[in-house]
């Protein structure tokens, strides 16, 4: 009897290498998968960089990614004069950071009573700001032209400015009012104890407590009116006035024609302010908010 077993033991048992390995050969290819699925999507996002790259300094620029024949700086030279940059840039500072500044005020003053004075009518003001952050852009345009006629804000810097931090300050009031809850009132207690009043605890000890809150506020309300072509093109009439997102345009020719080479010069300058002011403010970016001890139970 032991010995009509013994074959059909051997033939069922597992060796433990085998057992080990199995799993092992099994979480190398989801590893494998995985990283062929991350160099897929790094490739998409690393080709079109390359083109505006490579088609800079290519005097020959196509639609292709290719090295260039020669490397020259012309299409720098043809972009970088006052009416093509220099001004366009200028005038989208002036709008962005304008608008930029007034959506952080109005967001903090907004954002510190909804954080901390509880109410009834808290929850239902901010939906009805998460549904105002619903609505295309394109939607509102046509009255929000109407109104600015009538109201003598057409082809106005500040017009332009004032509709920039409404279209920014629902979405911005949503992120201060959550990082303004990691701040703890206690601290404000104390404050409110040596005779600060709410503005004053606001400024000296909420604001800079919540450094990195802020920093996301500036920065996405920044790159989100940095990149914006509808709104300025709508509301703004003279071509001295234009910001940088418009001017782009004027590099589509007719009938098809494209200075590639320019154009793609004209990206690189026009992207280096959004990438310095996320170098000035990634310390803060990458900060906490370092209350550990602040408040003792």
């Amino acid at each position: 009897m032991a010995s009509t077993l013994a074959p059909r033991t051997a033939r069922t048992t597992r060796s433990p290498a085998a057992s080990r390995r199995t799993p092992a050969s099994r979480r190398t290819r989801r590893r494998l998968a995985a990283d062929a699925g991350l160099l897929a999507a790094a490739a998409a996002f690393v080709l079109p960089l390359a083109w505006v790259v490579l088609s800079a300094l290519d005097p020959r620029a196509s639609l292709r990614v290719k090295v260039p024949d020669g490397v020259t700086l012309d299409n720098f030279d043809a972009i970088l004069t006052p009416e093509v940059t220099f001004t366009p840039l200028l005038n989208s500072l002036v709008l962005c950071g304008g608008a930029t500044a007034l959506t952080v005020v109005c967001a903090a003053l907004a954002a510190y009573p909804l954080s901390r004075f509880p109410s009834r009518l808290n929850r239902p003001f901010l939906l009805t700001v998460l549904f105002a952050t619903s609505l295309p852009i394109t939607a509102i345009m046509v009255p929000v032209y109407a109104l600015f006629v009538r109201v003598n804000l057409i082809d106005t810097m500040q017009g332009t400015i004032f509709f920039f931090a409404a279209s920014q300050l629902p979405f911005a009031i949503w992120l201060m009012k959550n990082f303004m809850d990691g701040v703890p009132k206690e601290l404000e207690e104390a404050a409110w104890t040596d005779g600060a009043s709410s503005l004053q605890s606001l400024l000296r000890i909420v604001l800079p407590l919540m450094g990195p809150g802020v920093a996301v506020v500036t920065v996405f309300s920044f790159v989100m009116m940095w990149g914006n072509f509808f709104v300025p093109f709508m509301l703004l009439l003279t071509p001295d006035q234009m910001p940088a997102s418009v001017s782009i345009n004027d590099f589509f020719g007719n009938r098809g024609m494209v200075a590639y080479g320019q154009l793609a010069a004209f990206s690189i300058v026009y992207s280096t302010p959004v990438i310095l002011l996320y170098v000035l403010i990634s310390r803060q970016l990458g900060g906490g908010f370092a209350l550990g001890g602040a408040v003792k139970g």
